[in-house]
């Protein structure tokens, strides 16, 4: 015999204990369950089924394991030794005692047979508690300095700046940019969570944020959650409206509508909202009204443009989308005519 030796391990970010039927029946069933760390979470829990675990220096434990598990094998022991990793060893363990593997083999010497088994995994979600972790750390006593001096009206500015810098992201295609960007903006949510949960009047915390748009989600979509049939796509954003006017009981059909917002999209959206509320005539191509003011004016160009949008909304066309293209369109011709100019002498 050979002997066996199981390295389990479990995600950090999953509640101590609840592991899978095979890692606890593997546990139950080894002769030894060794680890390097006497603060691994998963010991107490083993303790409580009565299985002890050795302590040793991870630095030693590739050797060490290696040489039990063979002795154990040449014994006849039937069992097995179970090491725990740990989320933070450096180097791995495991690493170490692939290496050692490899050379016992080539050197000719019988080796255990190792099996690597997860004891839990992460959920999808699982490493924004990472980020909330990080935060707690940054706004904790003995965190960053200006991460614990910060406001939500501080933010503000950078929270602004996080999202153009996203929309740029989007519109030159980087998906690594992409990435990047909404990790930045996850943080700003997350940041402004955290100012919340330290307030008492009351505070709120990141899971506030996520239980109250779960809510929303499930409520404004009973097509999905419900016993609704699935209404086309022109619908369903009508009936989000009409849900989300009937839970915030609004008696206007601009109410809500943020003055905030650049120009632009907000002549879109107060537009949008007027005519789905039938306070408008439904969409009509305005395109007539386009032309040039005899006398262009504050007004007369407010007007110009406002015609504009409403001819780009009547198309379903986002008119701020439409006008950065262009401006990138514009930024282009300008940089290659530059590229192309004859130096002046």
């Amino acid at each position: 015999m050979t002997g066996r030796l199981v390295l389990l391990s479990s995600s950090p970010r999953v509640a101590p204990g609840l592991l899978s039927w095979p890692a606890w029946q593997a546990l139950r069933d080894a002769t030894e369950v060794w680890t390097g760390s006497a603060e691994h979470p998963l010991l107490p829990y083993l303790a409580d089924a009565g299985i002890r675990a050795r302590v040793v220096a991870p630095a030693h434990a590739p050797a060490e394991l290696l040489a039990a598990t063979s002795e154990a094998g040449a014994a006849g022991a039937t069992g097995s030794i179970v090491w725990l990793a740990a989320d933070d060893e450096t180097p791995p363990v495991g690493d170490a005692l692939a290496r050692l593997l490899v050379n016992a083999v080539g050197a000719g010497r019988a080796v255990p047979e190792v099996e690597i088994l997860p004891g839990s995994y992460d959920l999808p979600g699982a490493r924004i508690l990472d980020l909330v972790a990080v935060m707690d750390r940054l706004r904790s006593p003995g965190g960053c300095p200006w991460d614990a001096t910060q406001t939500h009206r501080s933010l503000v500015r950078y929270l602004v700046e996080e999202a153009y810098e996203l929309v740029e992201a989007i519109e030159t295609g980087d998906d690594e940019h992409l990435r990047e960007e909404l990790g930045d903006l996850l943080l700003q949510v997350v940041f402004h969570a955290r100012i919340a949960q330290e307030r008492s009047d009351p505070p709120w915390s990141v899971d506030d944020v996520a239980s109250g748009i779960v809510t929303k989600l499930v409520s404004r979509h009973p097509h999905v959650f419900g016993t609704a049939d699935a209404p086309p796509v022109e619908y369903a954003e009508e009936r989000w409206e009409q849900l989300k006017a009937e839970e915030k009981n609004r008696s206007s059909a601009l109410e809500g509508v943020p003055a905030g917002l650049p120009a632009l999209a907000y002549a879109t959206k107060l537009i949008s909202r007027a005519r789905r509320h039938g306070v408008i005539e439904p969409a009509h191509d305005p395109a007539p009204a386009i032309v040039a003011p005899a006398k262009p004016d504050d007004s007369a160009i407010g007007d110009l443009l406002f015609a504009v949008v409403e001819l780009a909304e009547a198309h379903g066309i986002d008119p701020e989308q439409a006008l950065r293209d262009a401006a990138r369109r514009f930024r282009g011709t300008v940089e290659d005519r530059e590229a192309t100019a004859t130096p002046d002498r």
